[in-house]
């Protein structure tokens, strides 16, 4: 009996070894991770730049019916965020939500490549983001159980530059394939699905979620803020606030070809937004690990508040393509990094629950923003929408420097200062 103990407890080590093997810096479930994203936004990248030239060029329709469909999409997903993560936690696992997240969203490439009105469209990205919001926090989870916490962010950098790695592949096939095929969007829709099918295939076959120990109904998470103190509450409060002004990459892409680059050199403008925002994901998390990542994200917010005042003002290609470069800088700095931030302030046993609900704050503030970003230029000017993320986006940034001040002030009065 004590050498089968034995024997077992020997195997869990090396099981924990297997789990813990570094790839490039990081965790091989964490690398895993990467890669399905990679992958993903291949398969997604290959389509979303494409989608707001498809629906006006294509299906003919304005641009407060694009931002209806995006507004309606992203809340979608956050919505779901929420309840994934809940989920996740409750039954202790995170990798078969994560799965049969990105397969929904693989399954909705058909319906926009079948579409003959905006509906269809609206259906197909229902669809997508039904997928993301099932497994974006499952996923984030596993990234921060992972990972050491003075690494994490060198890790959510990792992920984000790997991600985005996909979104650059994806403008730059969609780019060759449309003049392969004559600007043939419903084709390039369909070869998509190819990439998608390989993230499924990888989270099955190579993910392995670190085990937890099974607690009783009693002792399982409940769908509550009571779990999470006042930073978790500022923050998210936040991030909301700057999602406001942070309508959809969609009307960036419309505000160019407004300006004046061509339908053709559209996805090699996103192509560049990509490539730097991979190239500065995994240097922005190694120094925000090192310097602070507070200091980060409040740089993201001021930059963010500099460029959507660019892209208000710019009548020029030139300025649209140094602007799209230094919005790459921008997303470098943030996305990964808030969310390594965000695993430091939250309880343990609760890590998915509060990756969702940060998630649907950031989605559900995304509706209005999409809807206002939509209606500002079509009844005001294209200008109007950067106008008013740029202000959201400024306030932001006081708030977050208030938030600094009282987290400084609490820790000196714990301390007895």
């Amino acid at each position: 009996m004590a050498v089968r103990r034995g024997q077992h407890i020997l195997r869990g080590k090396v099981n924990d070894m297997e789990s813990d093997r570094k790839i490039f810096g990081v965790g091989k479930s964490v690398f895993v991770a990467g890669l399905v994203s990679f992958f993903m936004d291949v398969s997604s990248e290959m389509i979303y730049p494409l989608v707001p030239l498809f629906l006006t060029n294509v299906l003919g329709v304005n641009k407060s019916v694009i931002g209806l469909i995006e507004g309606i999409a992203e809340s979608t997903a956050s919505l779901l965020k929420v309840f994934s993560g809940w989920f996740s936690d409750r039954i202790g696992n995170r990798k078969w939500l994560m799965a049969a997240g990105y397969a929904i969203s693989t399954l909705s490439r058909p319906f926009v490549a079948l579409a003959t009105v905006w509906e269809h469209v609206l259906v197909a990205r229902f669809i997508d983001r039904f997928g993301k919001g099932v497994r974006t926090a499952p996923r984030d989870a596993i990234i921060a159980e992972s990972t050491d916490k003075t690494s994490l962010g060198r890790a959510f950098g990792t992920h984000r530059a790997m991600d985005t790695m996909g979104a650059v592949v994806g403008p730059a096939l969609a780019f060759l394939l449309l003049r392969i095929l004559s600007n043939d969007y419903r084709k390039v829709f369909w070869l998509s699905m190819i990439p998608g099918v390989i993230t499924v295939l990888l989270i099955i076959f190579f993910i392995t979620e670190k085990k937890r120990s099974t607690v009783s109904n009693a002792e399982k998470p409940k769908l509550t803020l009571r779990h999470f103190d006042w930073r978790f509450k500022f923050f998210a409060i936040i991030a909301g606030l700057f999602a406001i002004g942070n309508s959809s990459d969609v009307f960036l892409i419309l505000r160019a070809q407004q300006v004046g680059v061509s339908t053709a050199m559209i996805p090699v403008v996103y192509l560049l937004f990509n490539i730097i925002y991979s190239s500065a994901a995994i240097p922005s998390g190694i120094v925000a690990d090192r310097f602070g990542r507070k200091k980060v994200i409040l740089i993201g917010f001021v930059l963010f508040a500099i460029l959507y005042y660019g892209f208000a003002i710019t009548a020029s290609t030139t300025v649209v393509w140094i602007l799209f470069g230094f919005y790459g800088l921008f997303m470098g700095l943030t996305e990964g990094i808030q969310k390594a931030f965000l695993a430091t302030i939250i309880p343990q046993d609760f890590k998915a629950t509060a990756f969702g609900v940060y998630n649907t704050v950031i989605g559900f503030a995304m509706f209005p923003a999409n809807l206002i970003g939509g209606w500002l230029w079509d009844h005001i000017s294209p200008s109007a929408t950067f106008y008013f993320g740029a202000i959201t986006a400024a306030l932001s940034a006081l708030l977050f420097v208030a938030f600094i001040s009282a987290i400084k002030k609490k820790g000196a009065e714990l301390n007895g200062g």
